[in-house]
């Protein structure tokens, strides 16, 4: 097989001589060198012996078809990838000029190979360098930006651009489908319900998924109708789950090389931490505001609740002395209903402002939802199917068991309202494990039970969704609704050490979660028990509180009462009298005193000149549950309330004196 072919060593790049059997007729030494082979030993061998093993069969069918119809071609460029492989088996990439040679043996095929290893390494710098130069500029507008929705509008067409392809989109999960949020390229039209449903499953996975040839994988048609190209899904994680993923499609195969996926993956990382980040500064910016909204909420129910205890306290006086009237008793009695809807909404406030008074204790959920789904069969109406599931064996929730119940009925009535032709209510329970933190919690429980109201209704938009727990904010009609409904229940569910959970989508529904701890015991909270009121005999009653109008009304009770009584404004006065009057039988003292000393402070040291002393306290604003010393007494009160709360301090005094 020798030829006279010396010409081949004036050459300067590797030449390789093939006959129409595929075996090398020829080779210069530059060959020879190139593959490892010494002299002389390169003749006679197969050309595929030049080439990876997994190639080889592959080459094969090529060199047959290049025979069949030979003419000069280059190969190597384009993007296309070939190897090589020296006779120790080390690869290389190079590029090949084939040329059909005419010879005196007759027709042979000259191959001119270069080892383009340098050049390539050069290449991928430049690209990697370009790829490096994006991310950095993604991770600046992400800094830069003040809103995240700039970034993730113009992601996908710097990526189409710097990876030279046909394609980008960035998807998010909407329960068990995807919507898209922005697109270059993309043919959202035919991104039909099928497809994002499918694709909504392969994301939740959490997996990049790389498509090398659609001809191959009908999960490449499924997203990008095409019967030819590649394409990859890089996730978007949200922390312990995806939120959404970057997805992009080219039309040759085998586009998305090492270094397209790590930029693609990075650009993927800068997106979720960005979206992460505006998060939790709109749920810091939230919690902010609902704070802020709560401690005004909190002032105002303090300032209304006085107002109502001298309304219902000057009412009932009166009442006292119409008995014979009936035509003033009933507008008395009118008046002080009107008065009790008014500590109502004062109630609901401070339930917003997470300064009402709990009491938590073990309670069932199974129990609880059995009596609960009764009552609300009959208030839905027929036009509503409420489906109530919960496990028989759940764990049980730490949480003020009336508060619950009334949380769950306001949701669901809610959710009624939203679905004015009708439609499906849904009332879950589970056990979780976790929740994300929030940026002013750090001391989370370890266990939850979650309740979740799900409806079918209306649902909201964006703007309404974000002050749907907002006191007073409605979208209901006149005389359709207060406004406190969610933030009642908001703020019951903070205050229990929970969370409020709201999604909503306008034409989607509404679906709420209430995170609660998990009981830790079976135990409940105690409470204090009101046994029927009793006049007292004559016994004197330290009064003390700052506001002029209640400290009357409530000296005015108390003399109707039976009692003698001494009311002063501050606690610095309380103390002056119990230092002088030795026959102060109980001090009753607001909460809220002004400048100084505060009820519990003032409680404190009376106690301390007098040991023994009964101690009532009074109030309309703070969250005080009982500490087992002082019993509280929320305003606005009943006489008959205050009657029997006295009966019980002075009994106890009494019962601890024998």
């Amino acid at each position: 097989m020798n030829m006279d072919l010396k010409w081949l060593e004036a050459v300067p790049d590797a030449l390789v001589v093939v006959d129409e059997h595929g075996r090398i007729a020829a080779a210069n030494r530059q060959a020879e060198q190139l593959f490892g082979y010494a002299p002389g030993e390169l003749s006679g061998l197969p050309v595929e012996s030049l080439m990876p093993e997994g190639a080889r069969e592959r080459h094969h069918a090529h060199r047959h078809g290049y025979m069949a119809a030979s003419r000069v071609r280059p190969m190597g460029g384009s993007g296309m990838a070939l190897v090589g492989q020296r006779r120790d088996g080390q690869q290389f990439p190079v590029e090949i000029a084939l040329s059909p040679l005419e010879t005196g043996a007759g027709l042979r095929y000259l191959a001119s190979v270069r080892d383009i290893s340098e050049t390539q390494r050069a290449r991928q710098a430049l690209v990697r360098a370009r790829y490096d130069a994006l991310v950095a500029r993604v991770g600046q507008l992400a800094l830069e930006s003040t809103a995240a929705d700039t970034v993730v509008a113009g992601l996908p067409a710097l990526l189409v651009d710097a990876l030279g392809i046909d394609a980008a989109v960035i998807v998010f999960l909407r329960d068990d489908t995807l919507d898209v949020h922005a697109q270059q390229g993309f043919d959202t039209a035919a991104f039909d319900d099928e497809a994002r449903q499918r694709t909504a499953a392969d994301i939740a996975r959490g997996q990049t998924s790389v498509v090398e040839d659609a001809a191959h994988d009908e999960r490449h048609r499924l997203v990008f109708p095409a019967r030819h190209g590649s394409s990859a899904i890089v996730p978007l994680s949200g922390g312990d789950r995806p939120i959404g993923a970057l997805m992009a499609w080219a039309g040759e195969p085998r586009r998305f090389d090492h270094d397209a996926l790590h930029l693609l993956q990075s650009s993927a990382n800068l997106l979720a931490a960005l979206l992460q980040r505006r998060r939790t500064e709109e749920q810091l910016a939230h919690a902010q505001r609902l704070d802020a909204i709560g401690q005004l909420t909190g002032g105002i129910a303090h300032d209304f609740n006085n107002l109502l205890t001298v309304m219902s306290g000057s009412l009932q006086l009166l009442e006292m002395e119409v008995g014979d009237r009936p035509e003033a008793a009933e507008l008395i009695a009118s008046a002080l209903r009107s008065a009790g809807r008014g500590a109502e909404l004062t109630s609901k406030l401070l339930a917003f402002a997470r300064r009402q008074k709990l009491s938590p204790s073990a309670v069932s959920p199974p129990q609880l939802l059995r009596d609960l789904e009764l009552m609300l069969r009959r208030t839905l109406g027929e036009s509503v199917h409420l489906h109530v599931q919960c496990p028989e064996d759940i764990a049980a929730v730490y949480a003020d068991a009336s508060q619950l119940d009334a949380a769950l009925v306001n949701l669901s009535l809610n959710a009624r309202d939203a679905m004015p032709r009708g439609g499906d209510i849904t009332i879950s329970v589970s056990e979780r494990r976790h929740y994300d933190p929030q940026p002013d919690r750090r001391d989370q429980p370890d266990r939850y039970i979650v309740f979740t109201v799900t409806d079918t209704g209306l649902g909201m938009t964006p703007e309404t969704l974000a002050r749907a727990v907002e006191p007073f904010f409605t979208t209901k009609g006149a005389g359709r609704g207060s406004g406190l409904g969610l933030s009642m229940v908001y703020g019951f569910v903070e205050q229990s050490g929970g969370h409020f959970h709201i999604d909503s989508r306008l034409g989607y529904g509404t679906r709420v979660e209430l995170w609660l701890p998990a009981a830790r015991s079976a135990q409940g909270a105690g409470g204090i028990r009101a046994d029927g009121a009793m006049n007292g005999a004559g016994e004197r009653v330290l009064v003390v509180e700052d506001e002029d109008e209640v400290r009357a009304i409530a000296a005015m009770f108390l003399r109707s009462l039976g009692y003698q009584v001494v009311a002063v404004g501050n606690a610095a006065q309380a103390l002056e009298q119990l230092r002088q009057d030795a026959s102060i039988a109980v001090l009753f003292s607001d909460v809220m005193l002004g400048p100084g000393m505060n009820g519990r402070e003032l409680a404190n040291a009376a106690r301390e000149l007098r040991p023994e002393l009964p101690v009532l306290l009074t109030s309309g604003y703070e969250d005080a549950p009982d500490d087992g010393r002082h019993e509280l007494l929320r305003k606005p009160y009943r006489r008959e309330d205050l009657a029997a709360a006295l009966h019980r301090n002075l009994r106890g005094r009494s019962a601890g004196d024998q």
